[in-house]
């Protein structure tokens, strides 16, 4: 009985682990939402939002081409999964100004998906 309740608490730790990484798999379903204004291929270029491709490790504002607001091109920030979460959050709360038109995502798990996803997704 005891070996069952801690190989139970050892599953859930790791599904919990796992789930924290992200589910790469369910961060492409949730794209879809992000495809209808953004490409993620090398060379695809903008639409209505930025290409993504090459966006960890880039800085806010930079993709030639594209007609960022004033808000986000002076914003400063740095793309990482840090940033990129607290933005898929609530973009408007962290860059006030930025024309970005979605509300934010406002369920964790869904944050950390999506971001698996497009860590593998963009390189």
């Amino acid at each position: 009985m005891v070996l069952a309740a801690l190989l139970a608490c050892f599953l859930q730790a790791a599904g919990d682990a796992a789930r924290a990484e992200g589910d790469p798999a369910r961060g492409r379903e949730l794209f879809r939402v992000c495809a209808a204004c953004h490409t993620i291929e090398a060379g695809a270029g903008t639409k209505v939002g930025p290409n993504l491709h090459g966006l960890f490790g880039r800085k806010a504002g930079t993709v030639e081409g594209f007609a960022y607001s004033p808000a986000m091109a002076a914003s400063g920030i740095l793309w990482n999964e840090e940033t990129l979460g607290r933005y898929l959050a609530s973009p408007r709360a962290m860059v006030p100004g930025n024309r970005m038109p979605y509300p934010g995502m406002p369920k964790a798990a869904d944050r950390a998906d999506l971001i698996a996803y497009l860590r593998e997704a963009t390189k």
